[in-house]
């Protein structure tokens, strides 16, 4: 196994990536992050991280997170990314691109695997744990006895609020927080709907939270207005997260 991956984090709004050492889960160098194309279709994304592997004169491996279910290296959603990735075989099309055929794996689980290996999780390797990602959307992963169980996306989970069913991201992600103006409050209130909803189906017994409010500062403003059943935790790799995990993946 290499000991040091390049892993490339393709976001909404920027694609981001650095080598990783894979003993110690640091970036080896200064990231590389590029705005995000829009459309961000499949070859507008390839030549970013075609951009980003020149850049560090990348030769050996590769993993590359992005926002959608990706099974066997096809893509079969697209969240915040163009909808002609859906039926795209990514590690194909990505390797025209990159010194070898890359690992392609969803951005979530790849915060997942980082936070598991390096972060908050690696002191909480039995039972079940889910990592939730609050940003543009939320992202979700989920672990049983330290085994990923992939593509989860809970945060497409339909559930009713006030009465009226709606799509969880578009109720309690951080975006939802910026944009409507929202206090720590406010906003505590939609995530703890969601946690509960969350608890009451797979019944976890630690919860990491991870995404801008995961650091120190946000954290002491955010975690105690949350109230779960579960061991409640901020995720520790925070916007790194993504890159780290995609390195592990691969």
């Amino acid at each position: 196994m290499a000991s040091k991956v390049l892993g490339i984090d393709i976001g909404g709004t920027g694609t981001k990536g650095a080598p990783v050492h894979l003993k110690r889960g640091e970036l080896l160098a200064d990231r590389l992050r590029i705005p995000t194309p829009k459309p961000a279709t499949p070859e507008a994304i390839a030549e970013v991280v075609g951009q980003i592997a020149r850049h560090f004169d990348w030769k050996g491996a590769v993993g590359c997170a992005l926002p959608g279910v990706v099974r066997r290296g096809t893509v079969y959603t697209a969240a915040n990314i163009d909808h002609g990735w859906v039926g795209t075989n990514a590690e194909k099309l990505l390797r025209g691109v990159l010194p070898e055929k890359p690992t392609v794996l969803n951005d979530a689980d790849a915060a997942g695997l980082a936070e598991m290996r390096y972060g908050a999780g690696r002191r909480h390797k039995r039972g079940t744990l889910l990592v939730l990602t609050f940003g543009t959307g939320i992202g979700s992963a989920l672990f049983k006895d330290d085994e990923l169980v992939p593509n989860t996306e809970l945060g497409h989970l339909h559930f009713l609020v006030d009465g009226h069913g709606g799509i969880a991201e578009h109720y309690a992600a951080a975006r939802q927080r910026e944009e409507h103006d929202l206090s720590w409050e406010a906003w505590a209130e939609r995530v703890q709907l969601f946690l509960d909803h969350v608890e009451n189906l797979l019944h976890p017994e630690t919860i990491i939270i991870g995404g801008g409010v995961s650091k120190q500062k946000r954290w002491s403003q955010f975690g105690h207005l949350l109230k779960t059943r579960a061991k409640l935790l901020p995720a520790e790799l925070q916007n790194n997260a993504g890159i780290v995990g995609a390195a592990v993946a691969a």
